[in-house]
């Protein structure tokens, strides 16, 4: 069997234009996506959003919070309010995110069954 020479990665493959290690949901913010579902139809109180994200500690999700607002996917808002009021929701920036969201939610109820299924073959032959 003969091979053919593959052409070598060219230095420029991730352009700067293209920074993937800096893209939010790519960026190993492992709720960013969840907390983007909650947020989906308006703003929401920090305790409103721990009830559907079991297994979130109060500290992992200020810092992932804090974290979306930096990169500008998320606004936060706090009201001059006695008890004090903050609420959180997504940025036109943040819900352009939505759409790439339910693509690969429809990509992984297609998939998943076959991913799931060649994770459990290589597994055995290994």
């Amino acid at each position: 069997m003969t091979q053919t020479a593959l052409e070598p990665l060219p230095p420029d493959l991730f352009p700067a234009d293209c920074p993937v290690e800096s893209v939010p949901v790519l960026g190993g913010r492992k709720w960013a996506w969840k907390i983007m579902r909650c947020l989906e139809s308006g703003p929401r109180r920090f305790s409103e959003l721990r009830v559907p994200l079991v297994g979130i500690t109060p500290k992992v999700l200020a810092e992932s919070l804090r974290a979306m607002e930096q990169d500008g996917a998320v606004v936060r808002t706090e009201f001059d309010e006695n008890p004090p009021r903050v609420e959180y929701a997504l940025t036109p920036l943040g819900r352009t995110l939505l759409g790439p969201m339910d693509a690969m939610c429809a990509w992984s109820r297609e998939h998943l069954g076959s991913l799931l299924a060649a994770r459990e073959e290589y597994e055995r032959a290994h």
